[in-house]
């Protein structure tokens, strides 16, 4: 019995240990699972403040850079206002001058009015008192030779009639080249005076372009595995790409200037980038489309603003910008068309014409040749039908369609932008051409006069402005002279094709020579 009371004592007291134990346990386990948590709320709590400094930081560094961002726009909107203002100063100044010499005009031309007032009455007098002594001698010649003032100029008409007709003529013919040498004379005046007040660059458009490479091994790259790369720039700018042995050198030949400077700047880009490949190609291209079609806005806009004209519509200005991509024997058409609309101004000014409608006239001129080849026909009528689309003057109308001589001009303005376009296509430099055409076209010149009977040479001087013509005096007289310089003329005229005029000048001398031993 004692023993089963013990055992039973000995089982309770194990139960009492083993819940002891398991509490004490259970203790630990709860300490420990609270430190940890409170680690894991520290560790929770570190990060929490370590993602707010970093997110405050990111939120600084945005707020600078959104401010730099901000600061850089509003210097270039500032820079862009300042040109803007500049622009509008000297636009002003010059106003002003133009307007101080209006009035100096003015008053050196009422000066001469009151000057000439006054001489009228003088020579009004002095006729006067001229008359009165021809009645008196009259009176008193009439009573010496017994004839009357009828018959006397009867007989003296008779005479001269009989005696003088040969000196009358001669006169009359000599009156008149002094007319036509006043004429051109005071034409060739008004030329070079215009022409004195205007003066441009002289720069030639080339059909290739040379891109910098920073190494050797970017040609391999351009060309690409299998010559893909260069085969997709080609197609999608429609541009060739000659890389030979030149070092760190590409060249991009075209007769576009538009399609060259296109692909141009898509290469560069792309070397730039470094990322080469057919995708990345036309990516580059059709944003580079893009840029340069604002690009071209932008030069018909400089254009219109350099010579003072507005009411242009947007369509139109785009128009007159392409232009900056056309050429004529090398010529850019939009410096060309800039030159012309200055030249016209200066010559309408002179003759007290509209200068602002010869500067519009002179710049629309060759409006035809910014889509020449986009749209079939001559760039004239392809002119006059954009003048008529954008409901333009007449008068412009008429001097696009007449500046070639295609029909006949209208009014004075028209005349003057001809004159224009011809004075900036030949002036010296404006145009190239190759050595060989340049050698040929002198050669036929000169074979003009040389097949024509009695002249002995023909020499095309003045880079082919001018033939002069040696006739032989024996077999050629002076009035066959003036025959053979038509004669020149009209073959000139009817069989070569040149810029500007030829001066013919034909050249009879006789030489009598001896020597003195």
């Amino acid at each position: 019995m004692d023993n089963y009371v013990f055992s039973i004592l000995l089982v309770v007291l194990g139960l009492l240990m083993g819940l002891f134990i398991a509490f004490v346990i259970n203790s630990i386990r709860v300490s420990v699972a609270s430190k940890k948590v409170a680690a894991l709320r520290e560790q929770a709590k570190k990060e929490i403040e370590k993602m707010k400094r970093d997110a405050a930081l990111e939120q600084k560094e945005e707020a600078h850079k959104l401010k730099m961002d901000l600061d850089k726009e509003i210097r270039e909107k500032k820079e862009e206002i300042k040109e803007s203002e500049n622009r509008l100063l000297q636009r002003e100044a010059s106003i002003d001058k133009r307007d101080e010499l209006y009035q100096k005009r003015e008053a050196s031309l009422d000066e001469r009015e009151d000057k000439l007032s006054l001489k009228q009455v003088e020579i009004q007098n002095e006729k006067s008192k001229v008359d009165e002594i021809k009645k008196q001698q009259l009176e008193l010649l009439e009573q010496i030779s017994g004839f009357s003032k009828e018959k006397a100029r009867e007989l003296v008409m008779s005479q001269v009639k009989e005696n003088m007709s040969k000196e009358i003529a001669e006169f009359v013919r000599e009156s008149e080249n002094e007319a036509k040498l006043t004429a051109d004379r005071t034409a060739r005046e008004l030329i070079v005076t215009s022409m004195q007040k205007y003066a441009a660059d002289i720069a030639g458009e080339q059909t290739v372009t040379v891109v910098d490479l920073p190494n050797d091994e970017m040609k391999g790259r351009i060309i690409g595995r299998e010559g893909r790369n260069i085969r997709t720039i080609e197609a999608i700018t429609g541009v060739d790409l000659i890389i030979d042995d030149t070092p760190e050198a590409v060249v991009l030949s075209s007769f576009d200037p538009l399609r060259r400077e296109i692909a141009r700047v898509t290469l560069e880009t792309l070397i730039k980038d470094g990322r080469i490949h057919p995708t990345r190609i036309e990516e580059l291209y059709d944003k580079v489309c893009k840029d340069m079609r604002q690009q071209i806005i932008e030069y018909g806009q400089d254009a219109t603003f350099e010579l003072g004209l507005t009411k242009f519509d947007p369509d139109l200005i785009e128009i007159i910008g392409k232009l900056h991509f056309r050429t004529s024997y090398g010529q850019n058409a939009l410096q060309h068309s800039l030159e012309v609309a200055h030249l016209s101004g200066l010559l309408a000014s002179e003759l007290g014409e509209n200068a602002t409608l010869a500067k519009r006239a002179g710049l629309l001129h060759d409006i035809g040749k910014a889509i020449d080849h986009e749209v079939e026909g001559s760039h004239v009528d392809i002119g006059v039908n954009i003048a008529k689309k954008y409901r333009e003057d007449p008068v412009v109308i008429n001097a696009i369609a007449s500046h070639h001589g295609d029909e006949p001009a209208t009014s004075v303005i028209a005349s003057i932008v001809a004159i224009a376009d011809a004075l900036s296509a030949s002036r010296p430099g404006a145009r190239n051409d190759s050595l060989e055409n340049y050698i040929k076209r002198l050669s036929q010149l000169e074979e003009v006069g040389n097949h024509i009977p009695g002249v002995e040479k023909s020499y095309a001087v003045q880079a082919g402005r001018e033939l002069r013509v040696i006739v032989k005096p024996e077999e050629v007289d002076d009035l066959e002279a003036h025959r053979i310089a038509r004669e020149v003329k009209e073959q000139i005229e009817a069989n070569l094709k040149y810029p500007g005029t030829i001066k013919i000048t034909v050249v009879r001398e006789t030489r009598a020579q001896e020597e003195a031993k």
